[in-house]
């Protein structure tokens, strides 16, 4: 039988049961609120006709729909991430780094909880990138 990581390192770098479970809280806040934003945005734009009477209207109409746009695609890209982290944690596989399979700290999860690897194969993985 070979050994996972979760064998070879002590039990108390993991996450433990009460931490996954507020890390599950978070990122299903989360989930919702980005799901209500996308909802109320739609109603928005199905609710307020365009009615650009000038070139200036036009553009800075233009302008706003351009920005909501990159911020949809921002969201959307965050919906997709937290629905895999939601995944890895009904797997049994979060907070386990993707890349060398040690664990991924309660405080780094916190502040980024889609998180998929440890700080330290980020931090590399950022500095072979520059």
């Amino acid at each position: 039988m070979t050994a996972t990581p979760k064998d070879r390192l002590p039990q108390d770098e993991y996450l433990r049961p009460e931490e996954v479970e507020a890390l599950h809280d978070l990122l299903q806040q989360r989930l919702e609120s980005l799901l209500k934003n996308a909802h109320d945005s739609t109603l928005q734009i199905q609710l307020n006709p365009e009615e650009e009477k000038d070139a200036i209207d036009m553009a800075v109409s233009e302008s706003s729909r351009a920005t909501t746009l990159r911020l949809a695609d921002r969201e959307r890209t965050l919906l997709h991430h937290i629905r895999r982290a939601l995944g890895r944690i009904h797997q049994g596989d979060y907070g386990t780094c993707s890349t060398c399979g040690g664990p991924i700290t309660y405080h780094r999860l916190m502040a980024r909880p889609v998180a998929t690897e440890c700080i330290d194969c980020r931090t590399e993985r950022e500095q072979l990138r520059r």
